[in-house]
């Protein structure tokens, strides 16, 4: 069972005092940086390379794409629908068969319809 005694409160600050912690340690760590500068590996001189799927999930082939987040909503019906889709596909190991690639395959005639994409 628990102790019926309060403990005083105190701040951060004050229970990093109490135990004598190194200064140059605790900012290392507040900041997320190494205690030792010299250790510290350069930063990169290229930013890193967009992200790369393989389209079809097929594995990685010349038919390579770069994918951008989305974020929408929609209809719930369509979410549930679009769901059991994937998942039954994958059991039966029918492509498409993730939400990412069924959206993409509905959505491309679309857009070619609509003169979106050559």
């Amino acid at each position: 069972m628990k102790s019926q005694e309060k403990k005083e409160r105190r701040s951060l600050l004050a229970g990093l005092a109490e135990t004598g912690v190194d200064p140059s340690i605790e900012k290392a760590f507040v900041h997320g940086t190494n205690a030792k500068p010299a250790e510290e590996p350069p930063p990169p001189a290229t930013p890193p390379p967009a992200t790369v799927e393989a389209k079809d999930g097929q594995g990685q082939n010349n038919n390579t794409i770069t994918r951008e987040p989305l974020t929408t909503r929609i209809r719930s019906d369509f979410a549930k629908a679009l769901k059991r889709a994937s998942l039954e596909r994958q059991l039966a190991g029918q492509f498409p068969n993730t939400m990412l690639e069924i959206l993409e395959e509905a959505l491309e005639p679309w857009l070619r319809k609509n003169g979106y994409l050559n």
